[in-house]
């Protein structure tokens, strides 16, 4: 039987973990054991807990409690951690997703051991090393011994910096594999989409109507640790929250403290005080997917709510100078504005005469974990 080792920590791997877990339950439960490894990085009873249950995860075999702390002691205490139980639990191949710091210590870890690597969202490029995590991204596609981009553009990228996408069996760090096997995220849309409907009642909770509110996010450091981006970005959502827009802003637990405590009193209680605006604690994935599907439109910084916006037709406002996610630019179903308020109002107008673009199959057809599981089992 197969073994491999999964190591997420921040929510949005928690989420696409899900994909992968279920496709092993349900095509691959006689082949194929997984130790799932929780490194704590993101501890928020909210942001982690909730999405086990709901996204009916396995528990973790092992929750690493690192939590949180600069970049350099979070990523050693996780190095630390992961590397024991590597040794002890000894798996075919570690798995990994994205570009947070939880991947980057298990890619460390597990090169140093010799532990083939399996990279989830390879080949994903900001072209901003100034973003920790694009460093994260690069590093550990360059210690994977497979990698399973969600795009062509990121096989593309891949050859760009030296990767054979042609490359023959048996891979090994040396000579990887590249595949593009779609995105596990887009195979949780669709499975959750249907669940959604059913089960999220944060429209009646809220009051809202479908196709008349925009759903936002904000979280990114970039944007909430530097207090003239904040400001630019509440005050253009003030703007359109004017207009007689509902805006709905569930809040990162950063986001929420720059406002609270280290950002202009007054604006924050303009926030609160504001008809236009609900302003939510962070909320469920299934609640999240119901926003989405039943917003006008999507403003955020985050590259995976780009991506969910675009799989139900939704138009963007992107709160990054770039975005790794380069397709949705080139469709037509978003447009970055960085923290500019002019942009961000350019971009709202363009988008009230938005049409529905087709998804092409650019981000796979729901079954990108049942496919990486299968090149997994062939390659062991």
């Amino acid at each position: 039987m197969l073994k491999i080792l999964t190591v997420i920590g921040a929510r949005p791997q928690i989420i696409k973990a899900s994909a992968i877990s279920r496709a092993i339950r349900t095509h691959f439960s006689e082949q194929i054991h997984e130790v799932l490894v929780h490194t704590g990085q993101h501890y928020d009873e909210q942001m982690s807990k909730v999405f086990f249950e709901e996204l009916q995860i396995p528990k973790p075999d092992y929750n690493l409690g690192i939590g949180s702390g600069s970049h350099g002691v979070q990523t050693a205490g996780m190095i630390s951690g992961l590397e024991d139980l590597l040794v002890n639990e000894k798996p075919d191949f570690l798995v990994v997703y994205g570009d947070t710091n939880s991947t980057l210590a298990a890619a460390i870890a597990g090169s140093k051991l010799h532990v083939p690597i399996v990279h989830i969202e390879a080949g994903l490029r900001s072209f901003n090393k100034a973003m920790p995590e694009e460093v994260n991204r690069v590093l550990c596609d360059h210690t994977s011994t497979l990698l399973f981009s969600p795009t062509e553009t990121g096989i593309h990228n891949l050859v760009n910096e030296g990767f054979n996408d042609h490359s023959d069996a048996p891979y090994h760090a040396d000579n990887p594999g590249v595949f593009n096997a779609g995105d596990v995220m887009y195979d949780n849309s669709l499975f959750f989409s249907e669940l959604a409907d059913k089960k999220s009642d944060i429209l009646e909770r809220t009051k809202l109507k479908a196709e008349q509110f925009v759903l936002c996010t904000v979280h990114r450091p970039q944007n909430v640790d530097n207090n003239a981006s904040l400001r630019n970005i509440m005050e253009a959502l003030i703007d359109i929250a004017d207009s007689g827009v509902q805006i709905v802003l569930p809040l990162h637990p950063r986001t929420r403290k720059q406002l609270e405590k280290c950002f202009e009193k007054s604006l924050w209680k303009k926030l609160q005080s504001h008809t236009g605006f609900h302003l939510l604690k962070p909320v469920s994935f299934l609640d999240m997917i119901s926003l989405q599907k039943n917003s006008k439109m999507v403003i955020t910084d985050s590259g995976g709510i780009q991506k969910e916006a675009f799989f139900f037709g939704k138009p963007c406002i992107v709160l990054r100078p770039e975005t790794e996610w380069v397709e949705i630019i080139e469709k037509g179903a978003g447009i970055l504005c960085d923290s500019d308020p002019v942009r961000i109002q350019d971009a709202w107008k363009h988008f009230q005469q938005y049409k529905t673009q087709s998804a092409d199959g650019i981000y796979g057809n729901g079954d990108a974990a049942r496919k990486i599981l299968s090149i997994m089992l062939d390659n062991h």
